[in-house]
């Protein structure tokens, strides 16, 4: 399991590096309460693969309108192969709580921004 580490995108001005990393079976990243982070999740396999981001401590959660909704089995994210999606973390916080993992996404490049 490695850490995922963040790259900070706030003051930069023009090109900067982006290092990506590649992700295992199971990886970490580390959620900065306050600030807008996005993870860029590139496929450069040669199948498609799903990126599971789950928090330990995301159960449930109540949406108005729906009620209970269950986030304990994390958001998914599929890539076919050669693409590339990002996702704004605070968009999804309900499935980022505690420790969050990204699972299923062995080979896949990911790079977090905090923004």
């Amino acid at each position: 399991m490695a850490a995922i580490a963040s790259i900070v995108a706030t003051g930069q001005i023009g090109t900067f590096n982006a290092a990506e990393t590649t992700l295992t079976a199971n990886d970490t990243i580390t959620i900065a309460p306050g600030k807008e982070q996005l993870l860029l999740l590139r496929n450069g396999t040669a199948g498609a693969l799903t990126a599971t981001i789950d928090g330990a401590d995301g159960t449930t959660a109540n949406i108005p309108g729906l009620g209970s909704v269950s986030v304990a089995a994390g958001y998914p994210i599929t890539l076919a192969a050669g693409e590339s999606k990002a996702v704004r973390l605070a968009s999804i916080s309900l499935y980022c709580q505690g420790v969050v993992s990204i699972t299923g996404a062995s080979g896949m490049k990911a790079t977090l921004f905090d923004i």
